[in-house]
């Protein structure tokens, strides 16, 4: 089969399409078809050497987290799912650190980690929600403690994830701020989002305290939206990946009141479940920024490093 991978960390001309070996299932797992998978901002940090000390005696590396295919053979054990099913599902966050990814012909995957695709979603649109919605419900239903009339700054409303934020959030009946591209603020506001702010201009004076912020960003700004939770609010980031921001998470160990909070997520079948529903109840939408050909994946990923987008950008793989 044919995967893209990489040997060293570098710009997107490092990733390569190799003909590798077709992964074999063991007992539990799911070997899966891949038809789409997307480019999500972890992986880019890993590729281009951002993170060196995550891949320190690492000689090659895939790209690829989240996915939509269809099953091609089940392994011993695995009763509830058959050959020619839609599902969708996301790697653990190791594998990140994996010589194979997503973004790949074929996969296996733990039974558990994968759900049915609703049907309501093509390829490209699953993929598109898959990882940002997983995510996000996390950061703001579990961690965020999220409740009706909450006000929720979202700072990265325009990626992968604040852009399903914005769409929980507003069907939770919480009152959305966004902070993304002034160019985005239209869609953004389509979304759901309440108030809109360009993240290139000072943040207003007598801007009001929030009861939960996300930040999708991280850097050194983490420290600056900090500052706007509530007494008693949540601060809670999936950005922690440079050294400001982890100081900034560590930091905050000291006031108790708004402590921020990182994780890294790793749903299982009954998040999918969930991510699912929503959909149904129309609470949610895909958003593809741009698709490519696996073939195009430093061009994805090229992309991604541009910014200026709303949504994910996608790989078909098949």
């Amino acid at each position: 089969m044919l995967a893209a991978r990489y040997h060293r960390p570098g710009p997107p001309d490092v990733l390569r399409l190799e003909e590798v070996p077709d992964p074999v299932p063991r007992p539990g797992q799911v070997l899966v078809r891949v038809r789409a998978t997307s480019v999500n901002g972890g992986e880019v940090h890993l590729r281009s050497g951002r993170m060196r000390f995550a891949t320190v005696g690492r000689r090659t590396l895939g790209v690829g987290m989240d996915l939509a295919g269809v099953v091609e053979a089940v392994g011993d054990g695995v009763t509830d799912l058959r050959s020619g099913q839609r599902v969708w599902g996301v790697l653990p966050a190791l594998a990140a650190l994996a010589p194979l990814g997503a973004a790949a012909e074929l996969v296996v995957v733990d039974a558990d980690r994968l759900g049915i695709v609703p049907d309501l979603l093509d390829d490209a649109g699953a993929v598109a929600l898959l990882g940002g919605g997983t995510t996000s419900m996390t950061a703001l239903f579990t961690h965020g403690r999220l409740q009706e009339g909450h006000r929720v700054l979202v700072r990265g409303a325009a990626g992968g994830v604040g852009y399903v934020a914005v769409q929980l959030a507003h069907a939770a009946g919480a009152h959305v701020t966004a902070v993304a591209r002034g160019s985005a603020a239209g869609h953004v506001r389509d979304l759901g989002a309440d108030v809109v702010l360009d993240y290139r201009a000072p943040l207003p004076v007598h801007l009001e305290r929030f009861d939960l912020v996300l930040d999708t960003v991280g850097g050194s700004g983490l420290g600056r939206f900090r500052r706007l939770v509530a007494p008693g609010g949540r601060m809670v980031t999936i950005a922690a990946t440079t050294l400001p921001a982890a100081a900034a998470v560590v930091a905050s160990a000291v006031h108790g009141s708004r402590r921020v909070r990182f994780f890294s997520g790793n749903p299982t079948r009954t998040d999918l479940a969930a991510l699912s529903e929503h959909v149904q109840q129309g609470h949610l939408r895909p958003v593809v920024a741009t698709s490519w050909p696996l073939a195009q994946i430093a061009d994805a990923h090229r992309a991604m490093e541009a910014g200026g987008a709303v949504g994910k950008h996608v790989v078909m793989v098949a």
